[in-house]
């Protein structure tokens, strides 16, 4: 897995290439907390280059969400491959992540 970092001033914007699972969602997670840690707390998840996530990936996730909104930001996700889109929503996690066609929509999304 390989993961990018991008910031503009709307939203900072993950980039993440691999598979998210069992070997991989920790670092995933040490990613995101670091952006959020340094105060990135609009944060867009392209997920263009992810064919597959596990239940650990659907964690980090999750854990994301609950961290940004706690701080009154948000966690979105733009992107995302059929496959993955599939186990988001079987999983019922697009009840719970907005999820956006491309990541300048996911960008946008939180406003100026």
């Amino acid at each position: 897995m390989n993961i990018q970092i991008e910031t503009s001033v709307q939203a900072t914007v993950v980039r993440i290439m691999g598979s998210v699972d069992g070997m991989t969602a920790d670092s995933l997670l040490q990613q995101l907390q670091a952006q959020i840690a340094q105060g990135s707390i609009q944060l867009v998840g392209d997920l263009s280059g992810v064919d597959y996530t596990s239940s650990a990936g659907l964690r980090t996730l999750l854990a994301t969400v609950k961290e940004t909104r706690r701080l009154g930001g948000d966690f979105r996700l733009a992107a995302v491959q059929p496959d993955v889109l599939k186990v988001l929503e079987l999983s019922g996690f697009t009840s719970i992540l907005r999820v956006f066609g491309d990541v300048d929509s996911a960008v946008a999304s939180f406003g100026s």
